[in-house]
């Protein structure tokens, strides 16, 4: 979640919903305007005007400080943690910092520029929030591969077993992020979907399936489990 303390403003990344502080109130709490209302009564929501609010650079709250290959033992066993160890070329180490202290994790980049971050204890995303497409080599048949997060693309890659992929991959990175891509998914021919067997990744499939033709619902591979690398760790201890 996004939030905007200048414009009071939060903006949910899972559901693609924006809020004020009313509608937080209510979602958070399930209650009507007039129950929102009397809870953030208990609240000083007064800005002094001695001490005005400062205002908040977002461009320069987090700094890239390294970009490397994955080498820390730390990430080496996470990614070994997720059963994609073999995909490592395919993610960077990133050291970064965030309100003035250091962290680091593995980094999957999107097109607009922003990374991904994942390790064991964060999953943030630093600078813009976008998709990540993936072009395959000789896609004669013009077929996508749609996957919600970047560790079910890695997945599919270790299942698939090759190098080169003839298909094209996107990573919405978030299921918010599908608005970017609609015009987009009108050229392919055939649009293989590897969501989340949750409600929202259920209710996005149902939204690419009223929208386009010859749509395939991938996830009843996975139908038990609520996506493709929990399925592939669950399946690979049970060998």
């Amino acid at each position: 979640m996004s939030v905007d303390f200048l414009k009071n403003k939060a903006f949910d990344f899972g559901t693609g919903k924006s809020y004020d502080v009313i509608s937080i109130v209510q979602q958070m709490h399930k209650c009507s305007v007039s129950d929102a209302l009397n809870h953030l009564k208990k609240f000083d929501l007064s800005v002094s005007e001695k001490k005005p609010v400062e205002e908040i650079d977002n461009d320069k709250s987090y700094d890239i400080i390294q970009v490397d290959h994955v080498r820390h033992p730390a990430l080496i066993q996470y990614l070994k943690s997720r059963k994609v160890y073999e995909q490592r070329n395919l993610v960077k180490e990133i050291y970064y910092r965030l309100d003035g202290k250091k962290f680091f994790g593995i980094g999957f980049l999107n097109d607009s520029g922003g990374c991904e971050i994942r390790n064991k204890y964060a999953k943030i995303c630093l600078g813009l929030k976008d998709v990540t497409w993936v072009v395959g080599e000789r896609n004669m048949n013009r077929e996508v591969l749609i996957f919600e997060g970047f560790f079910d693309y890695l997945t599919y890659r270790n299942m698939e077993k090759e190098e080169k992929s003839s298909s094209d991959h996107l990573i919405l990175n978030s299921t918010a992020m599908l608005f970017k891509v609609k015009s987009k998914l009108k050229d392919y021919d055939k649009i293989s979907l590897f969501l989340d067997n949750d409600s929202n990744g259920k209710a996005t499939t149902k939204m690419i399936e009223n929208d386009y033709e010859n749509v395939e619902d991938c996830s009843i591979l996975y139908r038990d489990s609520n996506d493709l690398n929990e399925w592939f760790c669950n399946f690979n201890e049970n060998l």
